[in-house]
């Protein structure tokens, strides 16, 4: 599996866990859903930050800065990443 591709996975993952996390916040605050939902939020961020390191495309476009934003990190590189193949600087 290429890193862009992890990356595209876990951004996705990280972006809903936090919908999960925070909608579980604001309603009923189950214990047991940030149980299981936390560690996976947060093996998601670690995931993208890894994803980022590793993606060829990253570097040259500034990807890897926009990766440490916790929460949505990984949609942040992956447009950024995105814009800068596009442009094709």
């Amino acid at each position: 599996m290429s890193a862009v591709r992890t990356l595209r996975f876990a951004a996705a993952v990280e972006a809903a866990s936090l919908v999960v996390l925070l909608g579980n916040l604001f309603t009923t605050h189950t214990p047991a859903v940030s149980s299981l939902v936390g560690p996976l939020h947060g093996t998601a961020y670690l995931v993208v930050i890894a994803a980022t390191a590793t993606a060829p495309s990253a570097a040259a476009s500034g990807a890897r800065r926009h990766a440490l934003v916790p929460g949505v990190g990984g949609v942040l590189a992956l447009r950024r990443m995105r814009s800068r193949t596009r442009t094709g600087a």
